[in-house]
Order: C-alpha cells, then structure tokens, then sequence
C-alpha cells in the first residue's frame, strides 16, 4: 500500500535526480525560494511503499486565502510516469486528500508534458508519449482542463523553445540562422566578452532588467527578490548568470585600425581615379563605403564611452540549471551598442556552457502560440526562434476543484472586484486632474 508522506530534503532531491520529468521548478531549492520571496507554503510530498521506496513526487506551494483558506499549486505538474494512469490516479486522490486538511479549494497543475513539438524545420516531431491519452486521464481523474492558452495567461509558460543537446555542438550550432551565426561572428570580431558574474553583479543585472521592462512592457521583480533567488538557488550550484561586455577602448582601437588598413588602400588608387577600369572603381567605392561606416562606429562607441566608461555590460542572463537541463529563466538588455550583438554572443556562450556541462535539454523557458504578425512578443519568438531550438506546446493548466462556491468566488468574482476597484481609483484620480486644472 502506497503512503503519502512528507520527504526530507535529501530524499526528495534523490528522487528528482533519477526522474526524467524533474524540474528546477519541483526542486527543494525553489520550495525554500518560494517560502522566502514568494509568500507560499512549500510541501515536499512523496508517494512511498512499504519499503519506503519513492514512487512519484512533488512540491506543493500553498498560498493562504482570507478565512481561512488556501489553493495549491505544484508547479510543473507530479514528477511522475504520466503513462502510468493508475499511478497518477492514485497519486491525485491521496494528493486531494492532504491539501483538503489545509481547507485548499483548489490544486493547479501544469504538467511539463508536450503536446506538440516542431524541429526548426517547421516539421512535426514524433513525441515519446502519447499526449491525448495522458490528456484524457488528467481529465478522469477530476481534473478541469483551463484551456489552450496562446499567450502568457498561464502561471508558467505554454510553449517554449529547447533545444536537443543530445546532439553534437556543430549539429547544434548549425541549426542556428544564417542571420543568427553572422551576428554572433560579428559579436566576436569586435572581441565582445561574456563572463559568469557573481551575486556582486546583482546590481547590473537588475538595472537592465529594468532596462528592458521599461521597453518591452512587462513587469520585473525587486532587486532583493533577484538576489534571494540567486542566494537559494545557488546552495546548490543552480545559477549562473552570464554577462555580455564591450571594451569600447578595444573597439575603437581595432575600428581606427581598420580604416589606416582601409586609408593605404584607398590611396594606392591614386588621386586621378578617371582612367581606373570599371572592377576597380567598384572597389574603391566599397573601400570608402566601409571606411564611413566605420567612422560612423567609432563615433557610436566614443559617445557610449563618454557616457557609460570603456567597459560596458550589455547584456545579463540568468541561466538555471538543474539536473540535465538549463532554463533561459531572466534575460536583461541595455538599448545601446545593440550594433554589436553582444546579446548573440552571450547566448551563444551560455548554449556551449550548457552543452560543455552535460545539459541534455535547453530549454528557452517561453515563447507565444498566438503567431500573428501584430501579435506584440513576435519579435521575442522570432528571436528565440533563431536558435533553432524545438517549438514545444504543452498541454497547459489544470485545476482539481474541492470547494466549487469558494472556488467561483476567488477566481471569478475577487478578480473581477478587483478590476471595478482598479478602474474606479483610476477614474477618481482622472476626475482630481481634471478638477486640479
């Protein structure tokens, strides 16, 4: 007979080592997180037999409600043999059971269970398991489907790129777009930097966090969440955050460089250009094109220079690693020197990082399934697309209700109090600016 039971840390981190289906977000490390940034309860469970062999796992987050009550969510869904319906069936029941003692009304899940995939051909990837049938049994085992989403609506994201690092490096990199592979070249040619920061480099990374969610419209965390996370998830050597640099010293030396190459060039045509053959006129004028657009660079970086000192990081990603995988989970970028690509290259540096480091899958953590070209994150699934990863979808979020009033209350009508209370301040404050004229 089967128990549901708490595991200690070592136990629980045991199982998740051997289980294909492990994830950074059911590991012990994002419970502690989670507890401290998060304000979530976290329950390390198992599914043990009688010879306290653990069969199945998960880490439950409890988020306390008014009066009393609570929800659950184990993020990533039960680490678990999906196709083992019995198992899962038995799992959820003793599942529900303990989180109705804490007065839960409900439990989310999110499985990392791929429903469709495409390699970067656009080709339709024959997968392991058989989604539909795994489908159905979440479905009859209680479960409420939320929908396929197409966007970021859900808790984590719906689809995503990863990229097979079953293959070999040059396999890898040669799944890369031509665009992609030119601006990475271009990136090294200026001799752009990407080193491993520590959790000194918090700083930096919060900055162009900031950066880049003043452009992109979206909502970042504080500093002090970025640095509790790298502090926990770091215990266990989860976290490495990369760092793209320029030496705008260097360039400039290299770019003037360049142009006295270019110059002795251009003035062994002479001043009398008239009698040159047609061939040779077509290089002099390529040999004057790249002189201007290279004084026009180094114009660009002495003025970056001026305002932000030689050395300049551009770029900061923080990568997660747990077990054979790698998540892409932050990435911050500066709006200057974008002419330099460095961003390419520091992705570039974290994929060879991962590939070095045994990671199997790389994992891009999150693109859009709403493809339309006025779609506004086109142009994050464009980028992401041209790292030739696999276009994954997985089957998305469900909920097992327990409390079906309490249920409808904190996810219907609280929202939707929320969104009148929200509107109204927004129209006083408007109505005081009016009257303030």
């Amino acid at each position: 007979m089967n128990k549901l039971v708490e595991l200690e840390k070592e136990q629980f981190e045991d199982f998740m080592k051997d289980n294909p289906k492990s994830h950074f977000l059911q590991s012990y490390y994002w419970g502690e997180f989670s507890k401290e940034k998060k304000n979530l309860n976290p329950y390390y469970m198992g599914l043990v037999d009688d010879k306290k062999k653990v069969k199945a796992a998960c880490l439950l987050l409890e988020k306390k409600l008014p009066l009393g009550y609570s929800y659950f969510y184990s993020p990533r869904g039960f680490v678990i043999d999906y196709n083992d319906f019995e198992l899962f069936d038995e799992m959820t029941k003793k599942v529900i059971s303990f989180i109705k003692t804490k007065k839960a009304i409900f439990l989310k899940i999110d499985p990392d269970i791929i429903r469709k995939s495409y390699n970067y051909n656009n080709e339709e990837i024959k997968l392991d398991n058989n989604a539909s049938e795994i489908f159905k049994n979440i479905i009859n085992c209680g479960f409420k489907h939320l929908g396929f989403t197409k966007n970021f609506e859900t808790m984590q994201p719906r689809y995503t790129f990863r990229i097979d690092m079953n293959n070999s490096f040059d396999d890898i990199y040669n799944h890369f777009s031509k665009t992609t592979k030119q601006r990475i070249q271009k990136a090294k040619n200026l001799e752009t930097e990407v080193e491993i920061g520590t959790i000194d480099d918090i700083d930096t990374f919060y900055n162009l966090m900031m950066l880049t969610e003043n452009r992109k419209d979206f909502v970042s965390y504080s500093k002090d969440y970025y640095k509790t996370q790298y502090k926990i998830l770091s215990k266990n050597n989860m976290v490495k955050l990369f760092l793209g640099k320029v030496n705008t010293e260097k360039i400039i030396n290299n770019l003037e460089n360049t142009n006295k190459e270019i110059d002795a060039k251009i003035k062994e045509f002479g001043t009398d250009t008239s009698s040159l053959s047609k061939s040779s006129k077509n290089k002099l004028k390529e040999l004057e094109k790249s002189f201007d657009k290279n004084e026009k660079e180094i114009e660009k970086y002495k003025d970056a220079q001026d305002k932000y000192g030689k050395i300049i990081t551009l770029n900061a990603h923080m990568i997660i690693f747990y077990q054979d995988k790698a998540w892409v989970l932050y990435a911050g970028n500066h709006n200057v020197l974008t002419e330099s690509y460095a961003n390419y290259n520091t992705y570039f540096e974290h994929i060879k990082y991962a590939y070095e480091h045994g990671v199997k899958i790389y994992d891009q953590f999150g693109t859009i399934g709403d493809l339309r070209k006025d779609n506004p994150r086109m142009g994050l699934h464009e980028f992401k697309k041209k790292f030739g990863g696999d276009y994954v979808e997985f089957l998305g979020e469900f909920d097992y209700i327990t409390n079906h009033f309490m249920y409808f209350v904190f996810t219907k009508l609280v929202p939707f109090y929320r969104k009148l209370v929200r509107k109204r301040s927004k129209k006083e404050i408007n109505n005081e600016v009016n009257r303030n004229k």
